[in-house]
């Protein structure tokens, strides 16, 4: 078992203001657990729907005369499955006086889930479940979580063998019945083709021109293909940040693969030794630390972006929140030094702080405002005050 303290505690702090609460995140990443986690510490009664059941469906077929009664903590488990029951929530939390909270478990984006923006505006907040981090693993698992990735079982499996075998069975059953459930009905085998060639362009620039080539459709499907995926949760994109300022700057995201360890399956990486031999694992070390650098942070989606010119210069992680500007660049290297791209992305983006995290043990000054930072210290950040 896995402490997910720092999650539980986020959804106190979120119930303080919301009376419905969502826990988002790719299925079998640890929200039914982490639900019932802080369904332990509640004080009161909890009710606990699971969507997949037959039985609780049958207890949800008239969702006003079952919800109406209840009181202390409702869990409603794979909320996408009874997208209809958003505005019945929206009536059950104006109620004065409820005296009850309500805990969704969904997977799939908001945006995916256009029910709950539409009927639940101002009443629900939204926490991100992604997979384990160094900070619940502890930093000697460090290896082993980037080769296995985050999703629980997966990272505990008893061997390389048995992670990657979970991992292969989850991709499938994630693309031919968990893309059903959301109603999505481009073939499982179009996109395990598509998920499969962007892990080959895994922690680059998107050029959907030159996928769709590759992939004989269209550049309107292929992007609609990279949204669909991004909405599901095991795609991530990085928007390219732009200012007026005379370089030419690269405007279009970057595409990751959203679990380091679902990476490795797409490409056919087995264990540590074929990782390390591999073209991209410079491309797998970027995205694993760029996750863990934003969970660590407690940043959202949305202060987060990647910044570069046509010129060369680049920043791998651009965190913007308010007026703090802070730069990260992830090199898989155990010597990191101060560069001419670094020095320009202090400049022009009139940066607070720049972070090279690097695969080296020790952390120290580059520069001025320019740290080297070891991977096994990441716990020297501080998360961000809202």
């Amino acid at each position: 078992m896995v402490d997910r303290e720092r999650h539980l505690l986020r959804l106190q702090w979120l119930f303080r203001t919301f009376p419905v609460v969502g826990i988002l995140g790719a299925r079998q990443i640890g929200k039914t657990t982490l639900a019932r986690h802080f369904a332990a510490r509640s004080q009161g009664p909890v009710s606990h729907f699971d969507l997949e059941s037959p039985a609780d469906l049958a207890r949800l077929e008239d969702p006003l005369l079952t919800l109406e009664p209840l009181r202390g903590l409702v869990i409603l488990d794979e909320i996408q499955r009874r997208p209809n029951l958003f505005p019945v929530l929206r009536v059950l939390a104006d109620r004065p006086d409820a005296n009850v909270q309500y805990l969704v478990l969904g997977s799939a984006s908001p945006e995916l889930l256009q029910q709950s923006s539409e009927s639940l505006a101002g009443r629900i907040a939204y926490h991100r479940l992604r997979g384990l981090a160094l900070d619940e693993v502890g930093t000697g698992s460090l290896e082993t979580l980037w080769v296995r990735g985050g999703f629980p079982r997966s990272f505990l499996a008893a061997g390389e063998p048995e992670s990657l075998e979970w991992r292969t069975a989850f991709i499938g059953t994630f693309l031919e019945r968990d893309l059903a459930q959301l109603d999505v009905r481009t073939p499982s085998e179009t996109l395990r083709r598509f998920w499969t060639m962007v892990a080959h362009y895994h922690a680059q620039r998107w050029n959907g021109a030159e996928l769709a080539r590759a992939f004989g459709l269209s550049e309107r499907s292929v992007r609609r293909y990279l949204d669909l995926l991004t909405a599901a949760l095991v795609l991530r994109q990085v928007q390219p940040w732009f200012e007026n300022l005379s370089k030419r700057q690269v405007k279009a995201p970057k595409v990751y693969v959203e679990d380091s360890g679902i990476l490795h399956a797409l490409l056919g990486i087995r264990n540590h030794r074929e990782l390390e031999l591999h073209p991209k694992v410079g491309a797998s070390w970027e995205g694993f630390l760029l996750k863990e650098i934003i969970e660590r942070l407690d940043v959202k989606d949305e202060e987060c972006f990647y910044w570069a010119t046509h010129g060369g210069a680049e920043v791998d992680l651009l965190i913007v929140r308010g007026q703090r500007r802070l730069g990260f660049e992830i090199k898989r290297t155990t010597t990191p030094r101060l560069t001419a791209s670094m020095r320009q992305a202090m400049r022009d983006l009139s940066l607070d702080s720049l972070d090279v995290v690097h695969a080296g043990d020790s952390s120290f000054l580059l520069a001025p405002s320019v740290r080297a930072i070891s991977a096994y210290r990441l716990s020297s950040l501080d998360p961000l005050r809202p």
